[in-house]
């Protein structure tokens, strides 16, 4: 069977290939430029290998009912949809922050919540988009990215497996060779009972064309490792400086210290899985001659050679 890799800039992400780790800094950056950037500076410390941001149009985004609803903010009262304006990176921002990772090699994206985000974010020339959970059902919204060409990671949370399927039809069209499906429960945080990692496989019998991967909005580290045992081939974390910060997103983040230890420890699941091939190792030549008291010839060989 053809092995499913999808590439993203310049790494190859699928089967047989190093783990994609994305850092999800979506809106934790609250609208500031400064905060995005260090966002940006932890991601890449911790070895990420791309960070993603969220664009929304916030008119288009927000039902009109809500628009005129109080709420309290860290810059004072005001409706939602000023406060949702007062979230939202601009051109200007956007623009910093391309130069800002390009300076440091390090992959952007984002997830796009309406036509006229992906216009947007296009000018950038990204190398590839996400679709959130809660677009997975936006028909037009896939089409529209469909119709830029670019790799497509489609979120595959809060769905049923037949919303995920006429999504797939949508995105993909006749061909996945640029889609990559990605489990996740759309509760922030998770608790581990919801998480139903075994969903990796199932998504894997389903879609073999389609690199699957693991976006994950539990508390802790654990489950993420316990995904890229299971198969994931790329895992997105939400990123933050502080969890208890403002925001929606903040308590199912990972701070910066532990990013690092969930990218280390990623690749040391990497190495430890290795090819499935039994075979007795250089190591064990000694434990041969010093523990087992009845050897086979090729082991009693091998023993006395080493």
């Amino acid at each position: 069977m053809k092995r499913a890799v999808v590439r993203i800039g310049d790494r190859r992400v699928g089967s047989g290939e190093p783990v994609f780790v994305i850092a999800e800094i979506g809106i934790n950056h609250n609208g500031s430029l400064e905060l995005a950037r260090k966002l940006v500076d932890g991601a890449y410390l911790a070895g990420a290998d791309a960070v993603k941001f969220q664009k929304r149009t916030p008119e288009r985004c927000v039902p009109r009912e809500q628009w005129d609803l109080p709420r309290d903010t860290p810059w004072g009262r005001m409706t939602y949809i000023d406060y949702r304006r007062r979230t939202e990176l601009g051109m200007r921002e956007f623009a910093a922050l391309d130069r800002h990772c390009r300076e440091r090699g390090i992959l952007w994206f984002a997830s796009c919540w309406d036509e006229e985000s992906v216009d947007f974010i296009e000018r950038f020339d990204p190398p590839c988009y996400k679709v959130a959970s809660a677009s997975l059902t936006d028909d037009d919204l896939l089409l529209k990215l469909r119709q830029t060409g670019r790799p497509l990671i489609l979120s595959t949370g809060m769905s049923t497996l037949e919303e995920i399927a006429h999504a797939v039809m949508i995105a993909a069209g006749t061909g996945r060779e640029k889609l990559l499906l990605a489990h996740a429960t759309s509760t922030y945080p998770c608790p581990p009972t919801d998480l139903n990692l075994k969903m990796i496989e199932t998504l894997g019998r389903r879609y073999p064309e389609c690199p699957i991967g693991y976006s994950g909005h539990e508390t802790g580290l654990a489950p993420t490792w316990a995904a890229v045992a299971l198969g994931a081939s790329f895992v997105e974390r939400h990123i933050t400086l502080d969890r208890a910060m403002w925001g929606s997103d903040q308590a199912a983040s990972v701070e910066v210290g532990g990013f690092m230890r969930l990218v280390a420890n990623i690749r040391d699941v990497e190495k430890s899985l290795g090819d499935g091939v039994k075979r007795v190792y250089a190591g064990e030549l000694a434990q041969i001659a010093k523990l087992r008291r009845v050897k086979t010839p090729v082991q009693a060989v091998a023993a006395v050679a080493s």
